[in-house]
């Protein structure tokens, strides 16, 4: 049975890719940041083929135990760096376990034998700080795809800016090492939303779509949402675990980075589908999905499909 290293992969997006791994008979190694927490993991040990994960503590900070966990894998999925919108201090909760982390990761593997393919689990982020505002030069109606020009800001949200710059740490790395006997692919996707495997209340992404649901403005970046009526790229949850598995488990895809999205709704309409009614206004496609869709053979679920998930889960961060 070939192994799987999951870093984060008791969290929102990565539950879903430790149970599609496990559904297809890997050995599963996943990694919770408090072993003592056992919220944080609990769903996964329900799974099918349980028996095949293991659930280990890691910090990505510390290089001795990233080795040890990076060590005698065949795929390794990084998924572990932190979404965190109200934070205290940006240095420490995101750009230093985001890129540090990164940079650590990048050094070890390229002194791990044996590692056939490593996934990055990047962000829109990646391709545009300003999301959901549209990138510099464009507009909410221009599109974008992976041929169009990266945009950062300073002005950005710290997160969006830390996982911008982990990103230029992976691309930098596979240009200064063009011999590397593994793949390195990423993903990128836009507002991942749909129903939580687990029933953790800190989660970022379902608290988002809660904050929408009942039209609640923690901040100022939240109130801005509502009153700018911005245009949001969804893209599901289970859809983005999909498109990991194919990007791991398929050749030839080495420094491809790919932007995972379905459709574009209005903030007023998502509020709409996520109280079960319909939305006043056709979906658009912005960011566009044709590269994940011809080398992954993804195809996208509506918008509506995945907010309804959400909508139909009983239990609402408090």
């Amino acid at each position: 049975m070939k192994k799987v290293g999951i870093i984060g992969g008791s969290g929102f997006i990565g539950s879903y890719i430790t149970k599609m791994f496990l559904d297809n008979d890997f050995l599963v190694k996943v990694s919770a940041t408090d072993i003592t927490r056992e919220d944080k993991f609990q769903h996964l040990v329900t799974l099918s083929n349980a028996d095949n994960l293991h659930i280990s503590e890691l910090d990505v900070l510390n290089i001795a135990i990233l080795k040890d966990f990076i060590f005698d894998c065949d795929i390794l999925i990084h998924c572990g760096t932190p979404f965190i919108l109200n934070f205290q201090d940006a240095q420490s909760q995101l750009f230093e376990p985001t890129i540090k982390g990164t940079q650590n990761f990048l050094k070890l593997i390229h002194q791990t034998p044996g590692i056939e393919k490593v996934i990055f689990i990047a962000s829109v982020a990646a391709y545009n700080t300003n999301f959901p505002m549209p990138a510099e030069g464009k507009s909410f109606t221009d599109t974008f795809d992976e041929n169009d020009r990266r945009f950062t800001s300073s002005e950005s949200h710290p997160y969006a800016q830390a996982k911008f710059l982990a990103n230029q740490e992976v691309e930098k790395f596979i240009k200064d090492n063009p011999n590397l006997s593994f793949e390195i692919s990423s993903v990128s996707p836009v507002a991942v939303m749909g129903k939580a495997m687990s029933n953790r209340e800190d989660s970022t992404s379902t608290g988002l779509q809660f904050l929408i649901k009942n039209k609640i403005a923690p901040d100022a970046f939240i109130q801005a949402l509502y009153d700018n009526d911005v245009p949001f790229a969804i893209v599901d949850v289970e859809d983005v675990a999909l498109a990991v598995f194919k990007a791991a488990t398929t050749k030839g895809l080495h420094g491809k980075d790919y932007l995972l999205s379905s459709e574009t709704y209005k903030i007023s309409d998502i509020h709409l589908m996520l109280n079960q009614k319909e939305p006043l206004e056709n979906a658009r496609i912005i960011y566009k999905n044709d590269l994940a869709t011809t080398d992954l053979g993804m195809h996208f679920r509506p918008a509506k499909e995945t907010l309804n998930n959400y909508s139909n889960n009983s239990i609402q961060p408090s």
